[in-house]
């Protein structure tokens, strides 16, 4: 539990850093998170038979990374990302040079990354420049991580105190539909408490954001929890002392992070 507490803190401390200091921190830090999120994903794959195509991925997820991320820093026009293609496709040529019993199992699972891991941290920077295409406003990022501690926080204190109901039981036996309200709950304080300090935004927009983020945010938890029981591991891997892998800690992040971009751009644009 002390190992848990201090790598928490110190974790929470970077995370808030990496977003308040500047936007090229902030790029930098989830490019290298984004990444490492892929390399331990493939490493849990790898752990059932299948190969998928580590390299590539990895040198691909970077370049969709940099490339979303270039968006905003260059301004070029957005058909450059199509730039990524030849080198997310090569993995079909790669596997031909294998000698593999199932090499759609090891392309898919390598597509399936991107999807998975990729894709979401690109949404999730994207947040950053929201509000103006140019330019990089913390408001929406923090806001976001802030309502997820929140949730998670909320749905854990209720589902101790008061779960009964479980919200589902063959992936995730611990969590109850009580835990699941209470972090819900709790979400929306804090998207009330937040919308009398980023007041650009009405309170109902904070509010919405936040009942997305505890609902989308379970539901990533409980893929999650699908993916490493399907794979008969504990946690996604070991980088956090006490708290296991990247990916048991952004697991509400990935599903979450692509919806509540979609809700903001539409409600705002």
């Amino acid at each position: 539990m002390k190992t848990r507490a201090i790598t928490a803190f110190f974790f929470t401390i970077v995370m808030l850093a990496s977003i308040l200091l500047d936007s090229y921190v902030f790029t930098v830090f989830y490019l290298i998170l984004s990444v490492l999120s892929l390399f331990e994903f493939y490493k849990l794959i790898k752990n059932s038979g299948i190969r998928p195509h580590r390299n590539i991925g990895l040198v691909a997820g970077a370049l969709i990374f940099l490339m979303a991320a270039g968006l905003h820093y260059l301004k070029y026009d957005v058909k450059y990302l199509l730039l990524c293609i030849p080198l997310i496709f090569s993995v079909f040529i790669t596997e031909l040079y294998k000698k593999n019993k199932i090499p759609f199992a090891n392309i898919s699972y390598t597509f399936v990354g991107f999807v998975y891991v990729t894709i979401p941290f690109c949404f999730f920077h994207a947040l950053g420049f929201l509000k103006d295409w140019n330019h990089y406003n913390f408001h929406f990022p923090l806001a976001f991580l802030l309502m997820l501690w929140a949730n998670d926080t909320g749905a854990y204190l209720f589902g101790m105190k008061f779960g009964k109901r479980k919200l589902f039981e063959r992936h995730s036996p611990k969590k109850s539909w009580e835990g699941f309200f209470g972090g819900m709950f709790t979400s929306v304080l804090v998207a009330i408490g937040l919308s009398f300090i980023f007041t650009e935004n009405v309170a109902i927009i904070w509010v919405g954001m936040a009942v997305l983020i505890a609902s989308f945010g379970t539901l990533g938890d409980l893929v999650e929890s699908m993916l490493k029981r399907s794979l008969d591991t504990k946690d996604s891997g070991g980088l956090l002392p006490g708290h296991g892998g990247l990916l048991d800690r952004f697991d509400g992040l990935l599903l979450a992070a692509p919806v509540v971009y979609a809700y903001l751009y539409l409600i705002l644009y």
